[in-house]
């Protein structure tokens, strides 16, 4: 039976949530490497943030009626989303990162619960299976016992307000589907620069100083294709994939960035990669096939 039309674009959206968990999952490699620049802590996140950004200079004049004409409804998406992931990486210059895993990804929890009072969506079966597999995963790899994490400190409640920020937005990206992803990339950019800039230059309980001219300058020419074959793409495929998903199934589908970075660690790292990874792993993607086989296992029984 070919598949209709609706749900190849469905699956295609699934698709681009797990590239985008994949880059996350490899992200603490630049990060490493532009510690080693001298470029350390928060100021990585502006560069993360502003060099996106100004490349896309272009495309802002090409796109400024849109954006314009759009107004709050637009901004209210970028600013959500610019929190949770300007908050989700400084979180770990402030805390451990087992707790910023954990809290974040209670988005996934958020997500579902936002999606059931904002979306009226129905909390499934395939869904709760999905969230448990994804957990347990996400436990076993992270060697973590049972029971709820409390935030603690500072570090802490950045992550878990990154994680209901996120979900939040994407609430607000399924509702409002039909805005360009151009503009919501744009947008995005926009205010996780702003954001990454008054943190940086705001000391809450560290402080960096800001990085220099020719330490920017010398980080450039790797840095760059960087950003333009991975970061901007990796953000033109989340704006585009979460819209038409529900926020719960992309936050289940975002725990592929954990399978990923821990396969990633123990290859370029001296980090064990044993039993209770491989099952860790083995459980995150079937969290993120779960509905898929559900929904396979139903048009059977029709």
């Amino acid at each position: 039976m070919p598949v209709p039309k609706n749900q190849q674009t469905e699956n295609l959206a699934k698709l681009s949530c797990i590239f985008v968990a994949v880059v996350w999952g490899l992200f603490w490699i630049p990060l490493r490497a532009l510690n080693e620049a001298g470029i350390s802590e928060m100021w990585a996140t502006v560069l993360f943030s502003a060099v996106p950004l100004l490349l896309l200079i272009p495309l802002l004049l090409v796109r400024w009626k849109s954006i314009s004409a759009l107004g709050w409804t637009l901004h209210k998406i970028g600013i959500a989303i610019s929190i949770a992931f300007v908050f989700y990486s400084n979180a770990f210059f402030y805390t451990d990162v087992i707790p910023v895993l954990l809290l974040f990804y209670m988005t996934v929890i958020w997500g579902t619960l936002f999606a059931r009072i904002w979306l009226k969506e129905p909390i499934t079966f395939a869904r709760i299976t999905a969230i448990v597999c994804g957990f347990s995963g996400m436990f076993v790899i992270l060697s973590v016992g049972p029971g709820i994490p409390i935030p603690s400190n500072f570090g802490d409640w950045l992550a878990l307000l990154a994680g209901i920020s996120w979900a939040f937005g994407a609430v607000l990206m399924k509702r409002e589907e039909e805005i360009d992803p151009r503009d919501l990339v744009i947008c995005y950019f926009f205010w996780a620069t702003v954001l990454a800039v008054v943190m940086a230059v705001i000391p809450i309980s560290i402080h960096t100083p800001s990085p220099g001219y020719n330490e920017i300058i010398v980080v450039l020419p790797w840095f760059l294709p960087i950003v333009l074959l991975l970061l901007i793409p990796s953000v033109f495929a989340l704006l585009w994939g979460a819209p038409m998903l529900s926020p719960g199934v992309t936050g289940i589908l975002f725990l592929t960035e954990i399978s990923v970075a821990t396969i990633a660690v123990a290859i370029l790292t001296d980090e064990p990669f044993g039993i209770r990874e491989v099952l860790g792993i083995l459980l995150i993607s079937l969290a993120g096939a779960s509905e898929v086989i559900f929904t396979l296992f139903r048009r059977r029984l029709k």
